[in-house]
């Protein structure tokens, strides 16, 4: 009976810590082509349900086109005039001092950090998207 239930208890153990890294990798879950394409997509993954583009409809996440935003990722250079624009308009008196890119997405994408100086040498950082949008300090930061 102990031999039975040691067995027992060491495929359960196995169980739970093959389930843990799964979850910890991510697995299927609702990524791409989660729902199979083409079932509940429509041509070029374009939802039916919930009256619009992908499965929650239209959303404000990158690459959606949303007003102001790129729909395919920018460049450093692009990335450089985002932020002395937003700069110029936003945050009279800074200058952009340099633009980092850094990878995001587990490294598919390039987003950008933008050191800024302002009119009395103080210094703080923005970030740029990789499909443009900018990030005010602490934007990325969660708060609960």
């Amino acid at each position: 009976m102990r031999k039975v239930l040691g067995v027992l208890v060491a495929v359960a153990l196995v169980v739970a810590l093959a389930g843990a890294a799964l979850a910890y990798m991510g697995g299927q879950g609702m990524g791409p082509g989660a729902m199979g394409q083409g079932r509940m997509m429509g041509p070029g993954g374009q939802g039916k349900m919930m009256g619009g583009p992908g499965m929650m409809g239209s959303a404000n996440c990158p690459g959606m086109t949303a007003e102001g935003v790129a729909a395919t990722a920018i460049t450093q250079e692009k990335a450089a005039e985002i932020a002395k624009e937003y700069v110029e308009k936003s945050l009279p008196g800074y200058t952009v001092e340099k633009v980092t890119p850094f990878p995001v997405r587990h490294g598919t994408l390039t987003a950008w950090s933008v050191d800024l100086k302002g009119p009395k040498g103080e210094g703080t950082v923005l970030h740029i998207t990789p499909f443009g949008a900018v990030m005010q300090p602490g934007a990325w930061q969660r708060t609960f």
